[in-house]
């Protein structure tokens, strides 16, 4: 119910030229540029989530994990959701790029999970909206909770209603018994693009899961930020919550015995899909993610927590995007003094996400650490190799920041293979992306200089 005030799988390349968990708890989570200098901000026009990967049995399960546990670990008694039509409203100080985004969820809430919502106006004398959504600087999130970049609270309306409210029992998720009125808190100083992951992963806890499980693949319920939009995955689980066959209050067994039928008539493709064993994650494992990928520790502390999660992953016998997880984790503790090894980690990672289903974003994180060592060496043809498939995987996922690297990145590989007029084409396309997923200019500008250095011809001013 706390989104992390950095992202675990950071697309930062700066240790090839020369992200962060939060511990659990349970309230849920330069210089000035002209604007002219840089082409218009873009934005992503229409949804493409894939259909779930995982067999219905499967997904009763993760879905009663979602919903019965709080990202503590701590056991929710009753199943709680919203009863009724739900309304929003922003408050706030809400940047220009939030109304467009909102509009967007909203919709895509409706027409893919069937939840009657929709947004009202501040009016004077009109009721007060179920989910207020109120813009506030980092700097008030991170006084309220130091390592949150948003977070989302039951029973409050605002930021200050929650300050005062915040050690009483109303606030306390576990107390929760259904829901009638919350808020989500969002920084109007961040990014476009950190505003509306925020938004999506708020928003939907506040009107579902409370929970994040990190063995899910293709989900924005898990702790590693890969997904920072609705999957389809998410969009069943909220379909599903608000399935007539439900109601708050609800036991675990109760909601367990309705789910089969649930999910058959929503996702009749899943149940041809043969259900695997879960494997749990340990909680030792999500401590070394967050000490090793988290704020706070030293180098060596967090190198030896990368090792001990690749241990313990090894010991589980993972195949999957976890095992992945922990080699992408010890490629980026090891790039800065032994690429070549970084690299190995990083190849193994690719090893066990083309064996894992869901996984194509992933893959498209590694990609942007093994393509930045190709353009380092000066080989741009394989980098180009590896970088152009992943950009469609990038726009589907309407992650811009994303996007806008691989596209930098591509740029630079494009002038080693002596393509210049059309790495000025992708340089241009490139911006527009980067605006909505970096922010100002200034950081534009950064992660541009930053992949540029990258580049032997960089250095040797070819």
């Amino acid at each position: 119910m706390i989104r992390p005030v950095v992202l675990v799988l950071a697309t930062s390349l700066a240790a090839l030229s020369g992200c962060t968990s939060t511990p659990r708890v349970d309230t849920p989570t330069r210089a000035q540029i002209s604007d002219s200098t840089l082409p218009p901000m873009k934005s992503f026009s229409g949804a493409q989530p894939a259909a779930p990967v995982q067999s219905n049995g499967n997904i009763a399960a993760d879905f009663l994990d979602l919903h019965f546990k709080l990202e503590s670990g701590r056991v929710l008694p009753v199943f709680t959701r919203f009863e009724g039509p739900i309304t929003v409203q922003v408050t706030g100080s809400p940047p220009p790029s939030l109304q467009n985004d909102l509009v967007h969820l909203l919709g895509r809430l409706k027409n893919e999970a069937g939840i009657d919502i929709q947004q009202i106006g501040r009016r004077q004398g009109q009721d007060k909206a179920n989910i207020t959504i109120q813009a506030v600087s980092r700097a008030e999130i991170r006084a309220a909770l130091p390592q949150a970049a948003c977070f989302v609270v039951p029973n409050v309306s605002s930021l200050a209603e929650f300050r005062r409210e915040r050690r009483r029992p109303k606030t306390n998720w576990s107390l929760l018994r259904d829901r009638d009125t919350l808020a989500i808190f969002l920084p109007y100083d961040a990014s476009p693009q950190e505003v509306r992951d925020c938004l999506h992963e708020e928003l939907a806890q506040a009107i579902g899961p409370l929970n994040d499980l990190y063995r899910l693949p293709d989900s924005v319920f898990n702790d590693d930020n890969v997904h920072t939009v609705l999957t389809g995955f998410d969009m069943l689980v909220l379909r599903a919550t608000y399935a007539p066959e439900l109601q708050s209050g609800m036991s675990r067994a109760e909601v367990a015995a309705r789910l089969p039928s649930i999910l058959a008539r929503m996702n009749p493709r899943g149940a041809a899909i043969a259900t695997h064993t879960i494997l749990p994650t340990p909680r030792s494992w999500t401590e070394a993610v967050q000490t090793a990928l988290g704020p706070g520790a030293d180098l060596a502390t967090r190198q030896n927590a990368a090792n001990t999660a690749a241990r313990i992953a090894q010991s589980q016998r993972w195949q999957d995007h976890r095992r992945a997880f922990s080699h992408y984790m010890l490629g980026r503790m090891t790039q800065g003094h032994d690429p070549d090894l970084a690299q190995r980690h990083y190849d193994t990672a690719l090893h066990y996400l083309a064996a894992t289903p869901g996984t194509e974003l992933h893959r498209a994180y590694v990609t942007t650490q093994t393509a930045a060592y190709a353009i380092s060496t000066g080989d741009g043809a394989s980098a180009l190799r590896q970088i152009r498939p992943m950009l469609d995987v990038a726009k589907r996922a309407e992650n811009a920041s994303l996007l806008s690297t691989l596209m930098l990145l591509q740029v630079e590989a494009l002038e080693l293979t002596g393509q210049h007029e059309k790495a000025r084409a992708v340089r241009l396309d490139s911006l527009g992306w980067a605006r909505y997923g970096f922010g100002s200019d200034w950081a534009v500008r950064a992660k541009m200089q930053e992949i540029s250095a990258l580049s032997p011809l960089t250095t040797t001013g070819g």
